[in-house]
């Protein structure tokens, strides 16, 4: 755990009480401070009061009375599309609104590190999609060198419920935008930025309150490098605002699909090498078609921003490319399921948007796709040119002939559950093919999470397989 710091003595409520809230609780009341709990929910409540939390309804007139603080959860709105009852009351009573990543960067710092030999380090990294391929491949990077390393955030553990850090370990940290927009502290050593697509939009008043959610880790976190995906205008927009000029060696440049050129650091990925250039020379290339846990051309771009993060680091170029080949994905995240007669089961239920799915097609030339779920703004129109690799598609979900309907010409079938489109997709797929989970849909109206949809989706394939 990482007690906070500065709190000692001080009054601090914390709004949700899931596994960020009770976290950023205990590690409040770790530091010395008075914590006040509260959850909209009963369970949450329980749970809190189990591990001798005091319960205080925040939605009160007076609860706000002699609180220094409020620490609220990722999930719950500050702003749009409006603010949560309670956090509108600390506005109202001039409390400070916080979340766990802003107390994890006011409190990382320790006394002791003035004594190490090479203080610890944190990476983070944002983004829309890959955001969980990249921070997990940089973390095995990172244990591949034998450099220690805790992966926390949106990914693995709550921040605050790390060990202490030893020394020369890199946390590395994967962030949301609504972990990112709220937290009053952002100080990583290296920030990473993959790329932008539209999501949350409703959370964050449209793409440029989205975009001002990641650009905050860069603009008020102040890294001592940045590795920035340029291959978006936000992007781009982003390091221009970030460098001092083409051969600022604080900015690493990251693109697929071209090259990149000027006097600064840049890492791209062309047809399936990934090429680091600095200073107009090349110092460093992988060929990453025969890594068989980054497939496609979304995974190059994961490839090459983790390349980046960990050559900002110093690690050679040698060890990141045997780090590549041992790198076995993560589950819901072209995640290799099995294979039977030549055709392959691929689980991406992580892709719950246009842009994400968009690049899942691309990976792989002829696909059995399996579809649907709980729509998202702006129907299939972004996912058009990946239809010339769907040899069919198998659409799931609760409404799911009005998803088929943004197939066009696209040969579909309407299979409602996972159980029909994995065997009717099994039955039907010839050697050469994939059969793809890629939703482009939220998993909410058959499943709790897009974990849920992907085990059920893997364990489908291994009843087919049997």
């Amino acid at each position: 755990m990482i007690p906070v710091q500065g709190v000692e003595d001080k009054r601090v409520a914390v709004l949700g009480l899931g596994r960020s809230g009770l976290s950023a609780a205990r590690a409040l009341r770790a530091g010395g401070a008075d914590v006040l709990a509260w959850d909209d929910g009963a369970k949450g409540r329980e749970l809190a009061e189990a591990e001798g939390f005091i319960c205080v309804d925040l939605t009160k007139g007076l609860a706000f009375d002699g609180v220094d603080l409020l620490i609220t959860s990722p999930g719950i709105p500050h702003l749009y599309p409006e603010p949560h009852r309670v956090i509108a009351a600390a506005y109202e009573a001039g409390v400070p609104v916080d979340n766990d990543i802003g107390l994890f960067f006011r409190s990382i710092g320790m006394a002791d590190w003035a004594e190490m030999d090479t203080p610890p380090r944190v990476i983070a990294v944002t983004g829309s999609n890959g955001k969980s391929t990249t921070s997990a491949l940089i973390a095995h990077i990172l244990e591949e060198n034998g450099t220690p390393v805790q992966l926390a955030g949106n990914i693995g553990r709550g921040v605050l419920d790390i060990e202490p850090p030893l020394d020369g370990e890199v946390i590395v940290l994967e962030l949301s935008s609504y972990q990112t927009e709220l937290a009053r502290a952002l100080t990583p050593d290296v920030a990473v930025f993959t790329n932008l697509s539209p999501d949350h939009l409703d959370r964050h008043g449209g793409m440029g309150g989205y975009f001002a959610a990641k650009r905050r880790l860069f603009s008020e976190g102040g890294p001592d490098r940045a590795v920035i995906g340029v291959d978006e205008a936000e992007g781009a927009y982003l390091a221009g605002q970030m460098s001092e000029g083409n051969g600022d060696s604080r900015l690493i440049r990251v693109s697929v699909g071209r090259k990149l050129s000027g006097s600064g650091w840049n890492v791209f990925a062309r047809k399936g090498w990934l090429s680091e250039f600095r200073k107009g020379r090349q110092a460093g290339s992988i060929d990453l078609r025969g890594v068989s846990g980054l497939p496609g051309e979304h995974n190059h771009q994961n490839a090459c921003c983790a390349y980046a993060a960990v050559r900002a680091l110093g690690i050679a170029p040698k060890v990141v490319e045997r780090a590549f080949h041992s790198f076995q994905g993560l589950p819901h995240r072209s995640q290799l399921v099995g294979e039977r007669d030549g055709v392959r089961f691929v689980n991406d239920s992580k892709a719950t948007n246009v842009d994400a799915a968009a690049k899942a097609l691309k990976a792989f030339p002829k696909i059995r796709w399996i579809c649907g779920g709980l729509e998202k703004e702006g129907g299939l129109n972004g996912l058009k040119d990946g239809f010339g690799s769907v040899v069919k598609a198998y659409v799931i979900g609760r409404e799911a002939e009005a998803f088929a309907l943004g197939l066009g010409d696209t040969p579909h079938e309407i299979c409602t559950t996972m159980e029909v489109a994995v065997a009717r997709a099994a039955k039907e797929a010839e050697a050469g093919e994939v059969v793809l989970l890629a939703p482009a849909a939220a998993s909410f109206d058959q499943y709790d999470s897009f974990e849920r949809r992907g085990e059920d989706f893997v364990a489908q394939v291994l009843r087919a397989l049997q």
